[in-house]
């Protein structure tokens, strides 16, 4: 989905004159570090659109034949350093005219109102004054403020490209209630109480084992059996690291293999597999899950934990998660093959998750 920037022109793109009318090539001045950052903005995968409020334009006391060659070279500039705009959209009324286009009314983005493709929760409107921030509440997004009151573009960089890998989901039904927390970016926080303490456990090999913080509170129906409380917290599980990837952008998408003791355990993708490629799994958004166990578990419990949930737990969460998942576990003693499967999925993901620059890892322009 598409992020846009919506980002006023005078007073946050270049400096406003104090007559308030950019109407001369020489009262053309960028605002500090405003390329540098946009173009930080660009890579991270930000669309722009510009809104404007110019009063009275067209009229003698502001014609166009003196904003046209100012505003051209405000966009002529930005396009030589890679920054262009989607669409540039200015009101030309003043606020006596009453207009339906002036900001903060909502005229000018209307046509991208009506269009629900793209990702509201991740685009901003960026401006220097108060109409700037209720036009971003007016359009349903969150506004920035610029300026002595509020950011400068270092910041407003900085503050939308570190975006906080973190979520929480909660899911209740009438068999399970379910909190989960996760932070894919800080280990050593974790908690878990599922009422299945050898589950606990397993949900803390993928915590450490992948270098995330993972946070379960869960009460299911235990008193009927423990397969609504895996399942669901393989749901929610998936759900909430799905939350927290956002974008997906630098991550590396792709996973790894594990030995423990007598137990050799991989966890693989794509079918990429032979005596020297081995793919552990591919973050893909699309679901896909393969199990190839050598032997059965030689147990059915691991401590109150069915060994026949282990493949379901990983199946509710590769679906929720968007994930295409192989595992293999060759045989041997059953707590080794089911606490090498948790193992080596969290190696997988940590490799996987781990950030590296601000590209996308698909050759499709999307995940």
């Amino acid at each position: 989905m598409k992020k846009y920037l919506f980002i006023d022109r005078d007073g946050t793109l270049v400096t406003e004159p104090h007559d308030y009318q950019v109407d001369a090539l020489d009262k053309v001045k960028f605002e500090k570090n405003v390329i540098p950052a946009l173009l930080k903005l660009k890579e991270h995968g930000y669309t722009f659109v510009m809104v404007s409020n110019q009063d009275g334009l067209g009229t003698d006391s502001f014609p166009l034949n003196t904003f046209t060659p100012a505003h051209e070279l405000i966009l002529n500039t930005l396009e030589s350093q890679g920054i262009v705009f989607e669409q540039v959209l200015v009101c030309p009324h003043k606020p006596e005219d009453n207009c339906d286009c002036r900001k903060p009314k909502l005229g000018l983005v209307m046509s991208y109102l009506k269009d629900t493709s793209w990702d509201r929760e991740n685009s901003y409107f960026i401006g220097d004054r108060p109409t700037d921030v209720q036009m971003g509440q007016n359009m349903g997004i969150t506004p920035i403020r610029y300026g002595a009151e509020g950011l400068d573009w270092d910041e407003i960089a900085d503050k939308l490209t570190t975006r906080a890998r973190i979520a929480t989901i909660e899911r209740n039904t009438k068999e399970t209630k379910i909190k989960i927390s996760v932070d894919l970016d800080h280990s050593g926080n974790s908690s878990f109480d599922t009422g299945i303490g050898f589950f606990d456990h397993m949900l803390d090999q993928i915590a450490t084992h992948g270098g995330i913080s993972i946070q379960a509170k869960v009460t299911g129906d235990l008193f009927v059996d423990e397969h609504h409380t895996i399942e669901d917290t393989g749901i929610a599980l998936g759900q909430a690291i799905l939350q927290a990837l956002g974008d997906k952008r630098g991550i590396g998408r792709f996973g790894f293999v594990l030995p423990m003791d007598e137990v050799y355990a991989k966890v693989f993708a794509d079918c990429v597999d032979d005596d020297n490629v081995t793919v552990a799994l591919d973050i893909s958004g699309r679901p896909h899950v393969k199990f190839d166990f050598d032997a059965e578990f030689t147990r059915d419990k691991l401590g109150q934990m069915p060994a026949q949930m282990v493949p379901h737990f990983f199946h509710a969460l590769a679906v929720a998660m968007g994930l295409t998942l192989h595992m293999y576990v060759s045989e041997g003693n059953a707590h080794h093959q089911v606490e090498a499967l948790f193992k080596a999925f969290g190696r997988a993901l940590r490799v996987a998750l781990a950030r590296h620059g601000n590209e996308l890892p698909s050759s499709k322009g999307k995940l």
